[in-house]
């Protein structure tokens, strides 16, 4: 399953709009604006869905069209947001959306429905189980409430390529007997809130981080989580502190602070394999794919792989834009020696991108005049055979260019055939090759 995180944030989001502390400070500061908590799920199944959720997606590049199932943990407003019940009858030829969750919450929707509309609903409470879309749904009691106990509910998914996941927000500290619900679970991704950092209060309704770390604990002593289990914190608030100390208390606990418009493969960050190729045209969303591969790791080289000379502000703009979107752990190394890089890492390494490299060594070795390209084909296999023996995980972006019109100069020509016998090769080496077309990724 592929999780887009629309939202990693608490009720107020972090930082809190209103507020100065020095959590929403350092947050602001790092760009790191946090919505509502939900979640996407192959674009199919959503967790959670308040007012910020359907713009969150826009944002993360992601329709709601294709929501079939949309599974509401509670009423609170944060996780319910019904008006997009209505946005949504404004679309024609759309399929049935199934709304599951709480029967008070499923009563807060039915008013935003008209009798055409193809909504259907379906009230759980904890201990249900039911199969909607080839996901397999269990409803576990979450230690939340709105009015009355029962009325909130945790959700455990398993998808159609058997991978596991638990939605768990909102909830305080199960009880010891509930956790036999989860045993030998081995969930390959938990979503579980953390909303009050140190912060002491009198509800039992969330979760800080004495509650959070027990949690995982119990889970752990269970066969729930295991080792392998990516354990994402959210429904962060800034009762947290800020950012570098959260991440290094979580780490201490085997978890890691969710971020929003990050993409989790439940199962494993990377697909099948070391080495992951991803292609295709302009603004296909090839840059970004291969970021969300490495969306929890936060210990990664990142090569900026060479680029046009010369003062370009739309170039500038271009890659101001990368920059932001990578998180503040990562190291950026601008160069072109991307095979003294492969060679000597010892932390994961995302190149960005092959045909930016590619004009480099064109450039570096005067070929545009020359027609010789012996010497770029030496670095091609210097650089394939760095790639093939990398010890860590890598994953290389490049274009997609011989599928169009042939270009119309001899040096575009010269261009399209050498980033053709370049990205061929590397293919060739790589366990995994992703061609993205419009935003979508097709593994060859």
């Amino acid at each position: 399953m592929d999780v887009v995180v629309l939202g990693s944030g608490a009720a107020d989001g972090w930082p809190n709009p209103f507020c100065s502390c020095t959590s929403c400070l350092d947050a602001a500061a790092r760009r790191e604006i946090r919505g509502q908590t939900a979640a996407l799920v192959d674009d199919t199944l959503l967790l959670d869905c308040g007012p910020e959720t359907p713009s969150a997606a826009t944002r993360a590049g992601r329709s709601l069209a294709r929501v079939r199932v949309l599974l509401v943990t509670h009423a609170h407003p944060d996780h319910l947001g019904p008006q997009a019940l209505l946005w949504r009858s404004w679309v024609s030829g759309l399929e049935e959306l199934c709304v599951v969750g709480p029967a008070a919450a499923l009563e807060d929707c039915r008013g935003w429905v008209g009798p055409d509309d193809p909504v259907r609903f379906v009230a759980v409470g904890a201990g249900d189980r039911l199969r909607l879309d080839d996901y397999d749904i269990r409803v576990l009691p979450a230690r939340h409430r709105v009015f009355v106990d029962g009325d909130a509910v945790l959700y455990d998914v398993t998808g159609p390529d058997g991978t596991r996941l638990l939605w768990a927000t909102d909830t305080g500290t199960w009880p010891r007997s509930w956790f036999d619900a989860v045993a030998d679970a081995r969930y390959d991704t938990v979503f579980l809130e953390e909303t009050f950092g140190d912060h002491v209060v009198d509800s039992v309704g969330h979760l800080g981080f004495d509650g959070f770390s027990e949690m995982v604990g119990s889970m752990g002593r269970v066969g729930a989580v295991t080792d392998r289990t990516d354990v994402v914190a959210v429904h962060l608030s800034h009762h947290n502190p800020p950012f570098d100390e959260l991440e290094r208390r979580l780490e201490a606990v085997g978890a890691r602070p969710g971020r929003d418009g990050e993409c989790v493969r439940a199962g494993g960050s990377l697909p099948t394999g070391r080495r992951v190729f991803v292609t295709g045209g302009a603004r296909s969303g090839k840059s970004r794919y291969a970021e969300n591969l490495f969306a929890d790791v936060t210990d990664l080289v990142y090569v900026a792989a060479g680029g046009p000379a010369g003062d370009d502000p739309e170039w500038t703009r271009r890659v101001q834009l990368h920059q932001r979107r990578r998180p503040p752990s990562w190291t950026t190394l601008e160069t072109t020696q991307v095979t003294d890089v492969l060679c000597t890492t010892t932390t994961p390494v995302l190149v960005d991108c092959l045909s930016t490299w590619l004009s480099a060594r064109l450039d570096h070795h005067g070929v545009w005049d020359s027609g010789d390209v012996s010497g770029v084909r030496d670095d091609v296999d210097q650089l394939v055979t760095a790639w093939e023996q990398c010890t860590v995980s890598v994953v290389a972006v490049s274009n997609e260019v011989g599928s169009g019109v042939v270009p119309a100069t001899a040096s575009g020509r010269l261009f399209r055939d050498e980033l053709g016998r370049l990205n061929a090769a590397i293919a060739n080496i790589s366990e995994t090759v992703v061609l993205m077309i419009a935003g979508r990724p097709l593994v060859l």
